[in-house]
Protein backbone atom coordinates (compact mmCIF):
# COMPACT_ATOMS: atom_id res chain seq x y z
CA UNK A 1 0.00 0.00 0.00
CA UNK A 2 2.91 2.65 0.82
CA UNK A 3 4.62 1.40 -2.40
CA UNK A 4 1.51 2.43 -4.07
CA UNK A 5 1.08 5.57 -2.44
CA UNK A 6 4.61 6.57 -3.56
CA UNK A 7 3.98 5.57 -7.00
CA UNK A 8 0.97 7.98 -7.18
CA UNK A 9 2.92 10.72 -6.00
CA UNK A 10 5.50 9.82 -8.56
CA UNK A 11 3.00 9.82 -11.15
CA UNK A 12 2.20 13.47 -10.15
CA UNK A 13 5.43 15.43 -10.28
CA UNK A 14 6.01 12.92 -13.72
CA UNK A 15 3.44 14.46 -15.28
CA UNK A 16 3.17 18.24 -13.59
CA UNK A 17 7.17 18.79 -13.73
CA UNK A 18 9.23 17.27 -16.15
CA UNK A 19 11.73 19.67 -14.74
CA UNK A 20 11.79 18.16 -11.02
CA UNK A 21 11.36 14.78 -12.03
CA UNK A 22 14.40 14.47 -14.04
CA UNK A 23 16.80 16.51 -11.32
CA UNK A 24 15.33 14.38 -9.04
CA UNK A 25 15.50 10.82 -10.21
CA UNK A 26 18.93 11.05 -9.85
CA UNK A 27 18.75 10.57 -5.63
CA UNK A 28 18.78 7.30 -3.91
CA UNK A 29 15.55 5.35 -4.24
CA UNK A 30 14.43 6.44 -0.02
CA UNK A 31 15.03 10.29 -0.77
CA UNK A 32 13.51 9.88 -3.82
CA UNK A 33 10.23 8.96 -2.90
CA UNK A 34 10.59 11.32 0.35
CA UNK A 35 10.56 13.99 -2.62
CA UNK A 36 7.51 12.56 -4.68
CA UNK A 37 5.58 12.73 -1.51
CA UNK A 38 6.54 16.82 -0.93
CA UNK A 39 5.23 17.46 -4.40
CA UNK A 40 2.07 15.68 -3.99
CA UNK A 41 1.33 18.11 -0.98
CA UNK A 42 2.43 20.55 -3.12
CA UNK A 43 0.73 19.91 -5.79
CA UNK A 44 -2.49 19.21 -4.45
CA UNK A 45 -2.52 23.11 -2.66
CA UNK A 46 -2.16 24.27 -6.00
CA UNK A 47 -4.80 22.68 -7.76
CA UNK A 48 -7.10 23.25 -5.36
CA UNK A 49 -5.72 27.58 -5.86
CA UNK A 50 -6.20 26.81 -9.85
CA UNK A 51 -8.19 24.08 -10.39
CA UNK A 52 -11.08 24.21 -7.39
CA UNK A 53 -14.80 24.64 -7.83
CA UNK A 54 -14.85 26.38 -4.28
CA UNK A 55 -11.30 26.89 -3.67
CA UNK A 56 -11.83 29.05 -0.40
CA UNK A 57 -13.04 26.04 0.75
CA UNK A 58 -11.38 23.36 -0.35
CA UNK A 59 -8.43 24.61 0.71
CA UNK A 60 -10.39 25.57 4.20
CA UNK A 61 -10.46 21.72 4.02
CA UNK A 62 -6.96 20.79 3.73
CA UNK A 63 -6.06 22.42 5.92
CA UNK A 64 -8.30 20.73 8.03
CA UNK A 65 -6.40 17.21 7.04
CA UNK A 66 -3.00 18.89 7.20
CA UNK A 67 -3.59 19.63 10.80
CA UNK A 68 -5.14 16.15 11.37
CA UNK A 69 -2.54 14.73 9.87
CA UNK A 70 0.05 16.52 12.17
CA UNK A 71 -2.15 15.16 15.25
CA UNK A 72 -1.39 11.46 13.48
CA UNK A 73 -4.71 10.88 11.80
CA UNK A 74 -4.19 10.14 8.68
CA UNK A 75 -6.97 11.63 6.27
CA UNK A 76 -7.96 8.78 3.91
CA UNK A 77 -8.42 11.31 1.30
CA UNK A 78 -5.81 10.51 -0.79
CA UNK A 79 -2.80 8.16 -1.01
CA UNK A 80 -0.31 11.37 -1.00
CA UNK A 81 -1.20 11.55 2.93
CA UNK A 82 -0.02 8.16 3.32
CA UNK A 83 3.26 8.48 1.82
CA UNK A 84 3.59 11.89 3.94
CA UNK A 85 3.16 10.26 6.96
CA UNK A 86 6.21 7.78 6.07
CA UNK A 87 8.50 10.78 5.47
CA UNK A 88 7.86 12.78 8.62
CA UNK A 89 8.59 9.32 10.24
CA UNK A 90 11.58 9.01 8.64
CA UNK A 91 12.97 12.23 8.42
CA UNK A 92 13.28 15.73 10.75
CA UNK A 93 10.54 17.55 8.95
CA UNK A 94 9.49 21.31 9.89
CA UNK A 95 5.72 21.78 9.98
CA UNK A 96 6.20 25.42 9.26
CA UNK A 97 7.24 25.17 5.49
CA UNK A 98 4.26 23.06 4.62
CA UNK A 99 1.79 26.19 6.37
CA UNK A 100 3.99 28.80 4.61
CA UNK A 101 2.95 27.03 1.35
CA UNK A 102 -0.33 27.13 2.11
CA UNK A 103 -0.59 30.20 3.09
CA UNK A 104 1.31 31.33 -0.32
CA UNK A 105 -0.87 29.76 -2.23
CA UNK A 106 -3.84 31.11 -0.50
CA UNK A 107 -2.70 34.84 -1.24
CA UNK A 108 -3.46 33.97 -4.83
CA UNK A 109 -6.93 34.08 -3.95
CA UNK A 110 -7.18 37.39 -2.61
CA UNK A 111 -4.23 38.97 -4.15
CA UNK A 112 -3.51 39.31 -8.29
CA UNK A 113 -1.12 42.35 -8.61
CA UNK A 114 2.43 43.26 -6.79
CA UNK A 115 3.68 47.06 -6.14
CA UNK A 116 7.12 46.03 -5.40
CA UNK A 117 9.73 43.76 -5.54
CA UNK A 118 9.27 43.08 -2.06
CA UNK A 119 6.15 42.29 -1.93
CA UNK A 120 6.66 39.94 -4.92
CA UNK A 121 9.77 37.84 -3.16
CA UNK A 122 7.43 37.98 0.02
CA UNK A 123 4.80 36.06 -1.97
CA UNK A 124 7.54 33.85 -4.08
CA UNK A 125 9.22 32.88 -0.67
CA UNK A 126 5.94 31.48 0.53
CA UNK A 127 5.06 29.59 -2.76
CA UNK A 128 8.79 28.32 -3.65
CA UNK A 129 11.04 28.80 -1.15
CA UNK A 130 9.00 27.04 1.16
CA UNK A 131 9.56 23.57 -1.01
CA UNK A 132 13.10 24.54 -0.63
CA UNK A 133 12.93 24.03 3.29
CA UNK A 134 10.15 21.17 2.88
CA UNK A 135 12.39 19.08 1.04
CA UNK A 136 16.22 20.28 3.16
CA UNK A 137 15.38 17.38 5.89
CA UNK A 138 15.31 14.81 3.26
CA UNK A 139 18.23 16.02 1.21
CA UNK A 140 20.90 17.20 3.75
CA UNK A 141 19.25 16.27 6.99
CA UNK A 142 22.61 17.07 9.10
CA UNK A 143 22.99 20.45 7.43
CA UNK A 144 19.30 21.91 7.54
CA UNK A 145 20.19 25.55 9.56
CA UNK A 146 23.46 25.94 7.12
CA UNK A 147 21.87 25.30 4.07
CA UNK A 148 18.41 27.29 4.72
CA UNK A 149 19.01 30.86 3.21
CA UNK A 150 20.52 28.96 0.19
CA UNK A 151 17.43 26.85 -0.02
CA UNK A 152 15.35 29.79 -0.13
CA UNK A 153 17.43 31.69 -2.58
CA UNK A 154 16.99 28.69 -4.68
CA UNK A 155 13.13 28.93 -4.04
CA UNK A 156 12.90 32.65 -4.93
CA UNK A 157 15.10 32.12 -8.59
CA UNK A 158 12.94 29.74 -9.44
CA UNK A 159 9.70 31.55 -8.97
CA UNK A 160 10.82 34.53 -10.37
CA UNK A 161 11.78 32.46 -13.44
CA UNK A 162 8.46 31.02 -13.44
CA UNK A 163 6.71 34.22 -13.03
CA UNK A 164 8.88 35.53 -16.39
CA UNK A 165 7.84 32.39 -18.30
CA UNK A 166 4.60 32.50 -17.69
CA UNK A 167 3.66 36.44 -18.01
CA UNK A 168 0.93 35.16 -20.66
CA UNK A 169 -0.91 32.33 -18.63
CA UNK A 170 -0.87 34.70 -16.09
CA UNK A 171 -2.75 37.37 -17.74
CA UNK A 172 -5.42 34.88 -18.77
CA UNK A 173 -6.06 34.29 -15.21
CA UNK A 174 -5.67 38.20 -14.27
CA UNK A 175 -2.88 37.91 -12.43
CA UNK A 176 0.09 40.08 -12.90
CA UNK A 177 3.33 39.81 -10.93
CA UNK A 178 5.74 41.88 -12.62
CA UNK A 179 5.70 44.36 -9.62
CA UNK A 180 4.05 47.51 -11.01
CA UNK A 181 6.49 49.95 -9.70
CA UNK A 182 9.18 48.38 -11.68
CA UNK A 183 6.99 48.96 -14.91
CA UNK A 184 6.37 52.31 -14.04
CA UNK A 185 9.64 53.03 -13.63
CA UNK A 186 10.45 51.60 -17.32
CA UNK A 187 7.81 53.35 -18.71
CA UNK A 188 5.67 50.18 -18.84
CA UNK A 189 2.18 50.24 -17.98
CA UNK A 190 -0.81 47.82 -17.06
CA UNK A 191 -2.31 48.79 -20.32
CA UNK A 192 0.57 47.60 -22.23
CA UNK A 193 1.04 44.39 -20.46
CA UNK A 194 -2.56 43.28 -20.55
CA UNK A 195 -2.24 44.35 -24.48
CA UNK A 196 0.64 41.62 -24.59
CA UNK A 197 2.75 44.74 -25.69
CA UNK A 198 6.71 43.47 -26.13
CA UNK A 199 8.88 46.56 -26.32
CA UNK A 200 12.11 48.21 -24.99
CA UNK A 201 10.07 49.03 -21.81
CA UNK A 202 8.86 45.28 -21.41
CA UNK A 203 12.48 43.66 -22.10
CA UNK A 204 13.96 46.30 -19.15
CA UNK A 205 11.53 45.25 -16.76
CA UNK A 206 11.85 41.38 -17.96
CA UNK A 207 16.15 41.45 -17.86
CA UNK A 208 15.89 43.60 -14.27
CA UNK A 209 13.96 40.59 -12.89
CA UNK A 210 15.66 37.83 -14.36
CA UNK A 211 18.68 39.78 -12.70
CA UNK A 212 17.59 39.82 -9.69
CA UNK A 213 16.59 35.61 -10.18
CA UNK A 214 20.15 34.97 -11.32
CA UNK A 215 21.29 36.84 -8.36
CA UNK A 216 19.43 34.49 -5.91
CA UNK A 217 20.58 31.11 -8.19
CA UNK A 218 24.61 32.54 -7.45
CA UNK A 219 23.79 32.61 -4.16
CA UNK A 220 22.40 29.01 -4.08
CA UNK A 221 25.04 27.71 -5.94
CA UNK A 222 27.32 29.05 -3.38
CA UNK A 223 26.70 26.77 -0.91
CA UNK A 224 25.60 23.90 -2.81
CA UNK A 225 29.12 21.87 -1.70
CA UNK A 226 27.31 21.27 1.58
CA UNK A 227 24.73 19.31 0.20
CA UNK A 228 25.48 15.36 0.75
CA UNK A 229 27.21 13.90 -1.93
CA UNK A 230 24.25 12.05 -3.09
CA UNK A 231 21.85 15.38 -2.97
CA UNK A 232 24.12 17.31 -4.76
CA UNK A 233 23.93 16.65 -8.36
CA UNK A 234 19.97 16.15 -8.15
CA UNK A 235 19.38 19.88 -6.42
CA UNK A 236 22.56 21.60 -8.55
CA UNK A 237 20.40 20.03 -11.35
CA UNK A 238 17.15 21.39 -10.60
CA UNK A 239 18.80 24.87 -10.35
CA UNK A 240 20.82 24.51 -13.38
CA UNK A 241 17.81 23.61 -15.68
CA UNK A 242 15.59 25.92 -14.02
CA UNK A 243 18.59 29.01 -14.84
CA UNK A 244 18.42 27.87 -18.46
CA UNK A 245 14.83 28.77 -18.83
CA UNK A 246 15.62 32.62 -18.55
CA UNK A 247 18.61 31.90 -21.53
CA UNK A 248 15.55 30.37 -23.44
CA UNK A 249 13.91 33.25 -23.61
CA UNK A 250 16.50 35.08 -24.19
CA UNK A 251 16.87 32.98 -26.90
CA UNK A 252 13.35 33.49 -28.29
CA UNK A 253 13.55 37.60 -28.22
CA UNK A 254 11.76 37.71 -25.10
CA UNK A 255 8.75 36.97 -27.12
CA UNK A 256 6.72 35.33 -23.52
CA UNK A 257 3.56 36.50 -25.32
CA UNK A 258 3.30 33.92 -28.21
CA UNK A 259 4.90 30.45 -26.33
CA UNK A 260 6.11 28.92 -23.47
CA UNK A 261 9.68 28.78 -22.96
CA UNK A 262 11.07 25.45 -22.29
CA UNK A 263 14.61 23.56 -21.77
CA UNK A 264 14.94 20.36 -24.48
CA UNK A 265 15.43 16.91 -22.89
CA UNK A 266 18.60 17.20 -25.06
CA UNK A 267 19.21 20.85 -24.11
CA UNK A 268 19.32 19.22 -20.33
CA UNK A 269 21.64 16.37 -20.97
CA UNK A 270 23.99 18.83 -22.11
CA UNK A 271 23.51 20.42 -18.96
CA UNK A 272 23.47 17.74 -16.84
CA UNK A 273 27.21 16.17 -18.45
CA UNK A 274 28.51 19.76 -17.75
CA UNK A 275 27.48 19.83 -14.06
CA UNK A 276 28.51 16.13 -13.65
CA UNK A 277 31.95 17.18 -14.86
CA UNK A 278 32.59 19.88 -12.76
Amino acid sequence: MLEQAYAHCEAIIKHHSKTFYKAFSLLPRAKRNAVWAVYGFCRQVDDIIDEGTDPEAELTVFRSEFASFLNGQIPQTDPMWLALEDVFRHYPMEAKAFHDMIAGQEMDLYKTRYYTLDELEHYSYHVASTVGLMLLPILAPQRVDQLRESAISLGLGMQITNILRDISEDLDRDRIYLPIDEMTKAGYHVDDLMSRTKNDAFVSVWEKLASRAEMHYEHAFSAMHHYPLDSRLPVKSSAVFYKAILQSIRKKDHNVFQQRAFVSDQEKEALLSGIAGN
